[in-house]
């Protein structure tokens, strides 16, 4: 247990100071180069197939080809990774998530979208990416996580110079979507 613990805490720490790097812009929390994003993102949501499978979800990967980025493709895998984990966490046995990324004009756009076990409210998506922030519903060791994960997701895509957003399509899906320059 106390190692556990120990590992648990010392990633919490890694986190924390990872976000603070890139809150504050430090140079060395990036290193931009023009890099093929579709081909990363696929590599990155494949390996969250099992894990859906294991969990009872589906996962649907629709990424249009050739697409590259001028980005830090580390802080990429991460973000997809996130939105991934997350999705998984909170979405309900049976459901199905969908990873897109396509390409309009000189900006890409990167979405998950999944269903969800608890209904989403406007209340909720306000909050998504604050430090620390977990639904009432989440606040259990069942799903594990500190509540910094979409918060370290919105200093990503800042980074990039994009933006992020969340949208409840309805009370029990939601799609968290990142739009960075290529």
């Amino acid at each position: 247990d106390i190692r556990k613990q120990t590992a648990r805490l010392t990633e919490l720490t890694g986190n924390l100071i990872y976000l603070a790097k890139t809150e504050e812009g430090s140079k060395e929390a990036f290193t931009f180069v023009e890099f093929p994003v579709s081909d990363v993102i696929a590599q990155e949501a494949d390996s969250f197939k099992a894990p859906a499978q294991a969990a009872g979800m589906s996962l649907d990967i629709k990424i249009d080809k050739d697409i590259s980025m001028n980005g830090d493709q580390k802080a990429i895998r991460q973000l997809v990774g996130i939105f991934l984990d997350n999705a998984i966490k909170y979405s309900a046995e049976g459901g199905t998530i969908t990873v897109r990324l396509s390409k309009t004009g000189k900006y890409i756009d990167l979405s998950v979208t999944n269903s969800t076990k608890d209904p989403v409210t406007k209340e909720n998506i306000k909050h998504l990416f604050d430090r620390f922030y977990r639904t009432d519903q989440s606040r259990n060791s069942e799903t594990g996580g500190y509540g910094i994960g979409l918060s370290i997701a919105k200093s990503i895509v800042e980074a990039h110079k994009g933006k992020i957003s969340a949208n409840a399509l309805n009370t029990n899906q939601l799609t968290i979507s990142a739009v960075m320059p290529s």
